[in-house]
């Protein structure tokens, strides 16, 4: 064995001695490796620590009823804490990797004993009966407390998550940490899902970007908004609404239980037919994007009602109708009986519900509502137009 590995070893054996000690002297507090670093004027620890440590170490102090100043974070979102419950039991069953963040609490420097090892490495050690305050992780901490507790702590128990730690005491200068740290700007819609997981309505979303003609290379993938000028007409949050629209009616339907394959090969076949046979369309789809002029999109966009996310809602809503679910098909003929309605905003079936015009804007005629009331008049109205009034 060579003299390098040997010191090598020696080295581990010491540090491990070293360790061993401390974690036998304090074996009665809750003790931790950790690092220290400075940020922002201020030390910090990085610990990382046992699931079933965190319902004994952490605690939450919420702001109360209509005072900001009555605890060191914001009050309990409803419904957050059964959301990241639920997205660690659905990835854990099914064995796929799962994250979470980083939790933020803060400690009186003084309540905590801090024994440097050097190069930055520490040994904590935090006395029984003392909590450290989270500035920031409120949520993933009481959903980790109530998954160890449940039936299903299984799947929580063997982990360990890490603790950035604030060695500060002064209540107003935490809050204004949480403050600082809810700065972060919130992600697109259109980039959540293109960064979701492939399967159901992310799944069927994600190839109907790829395979069908009218969305391919069309698709705004992370803003919120499709910018004409780089001829984008979609968002993936419009199309996914769409998708949903299009199986069960409801845009906000994960079809979890959906074959991403069958689904989404029988919407695409269905989309590829209406978009290439419909006048009002034909052009863009059949066109490959160099080959369109950012006119092209403009002029799309502002005469066709199909380039907006209500046209899209609609059409989903439409081909609900007369989609058969036993056979995981659109009809045909059916498909091709919505390609000869007038999809122009000018359209009557459309007038006064989903576009309202204005004769004064010359520049822009057509105003659009996007909310539910009128999308449903202007789908009873396509209904009715086309006999389809006893479907679905």
């Amino acid at each position: 064995m060579s003299d390098t590995k040997l010191h090598q070893l020696d080295a581990e054996s010491r540090l491990q001695e070293v360790l061993e000690a401390y974690f036998s002297e304090y074996h009665r507090e809750k003790c931790y490796v950790g690092l220290i670093f400075e940020q922002g004027k201020r030390r910090m620890l990085q610990i990382n620590v046992p699931a079933h440590d965190l319902p004994t170490l952490l605690q939450a102090k919420p702001s109360t009823g209509n005072d900001p100043d009555s605890g060191k974070n914001r009050p309990e979102v409803k419904g957050h804490v059964e959301e990241i419950k639920k997205y660690i039991l659905k990835r854990s069953k099914n064995n796929n990797p799962w994250v979470l963040g980083t939790i933020t609490a803060n400690i009186d420097p003084e309540k905590i004993k801090i024994i440097e090892l050097g190069r930055g490495i520490c040994f904590i050690v935090i006395p029984r009966g003392v909590k450290l305050d989270i500035t920031d992780g409120q949520h993933r901490k009481r959903a980790i407390h109530e998954l160890i507790e449940s039936s299903d702590g299984e799947f929580i128990g063997n982990n360990d998550f890490p603790i950035t730690l604030i060695l500060e005491e002064d209540i107003e200068q935490c809050q204004t940490d949480f403050r600082d740290m809810a700065q972060t700007k919130a992600l697109d819609k259109s980039l959540l899902l293109s960064f979701g997981e492939f399967e159901g309505r992310v799944g069927i979303t994600k190839k109907l970007i790829e395979q069908v003609s009218m969305f391919y290379q069309k698709t705004e993938k992370i803003k919120n908004s499709p910018s004409s000028k780089r001829k984008l007409i979609y968002t993936t949050n419009y199309i996914a609404s769409f998708v949903g629209y299009s199986f069960t009616n409801d845009p906000k339907n994960e079809l979890a239980d959906y074959d991403v394959e069958e689904a989404s090969d029988a919407l695409i076949q269905c989309l590829n037919q209406f978009f290439c046979e419909c006048r009002y369309t034909s052009k863009i789809a059949q066109t490959p994007v160099e080959s369109l002029s950012v006119s092209d999109i403009e002029l799309f966009k502002k005469d066709c009602l199909l380039g907006t996310s209500v046209g899209l809602h609609i059409l989903g809503c439409l081909l609900y109708c007369i989609y058969d679910k036993y056979n995981t098909s659109f009809n045909s003929d059916q498909v091709y009986r919505l390609t000869q309605i007038n999809w122009s905003k000018k359209g009557e079936l459309w007038q006064d519900n989903v576009v309202i015009v204005d004769s004064q804007n010359i520049a822009k005629p057509y105003k659009i509502s996007t909310g539910a009331s009128p999308r449903k008049i202007a789908v009873s109205q396509a209904k009715a137009a086309l006999g389809w009034d006893e479907l679905a």
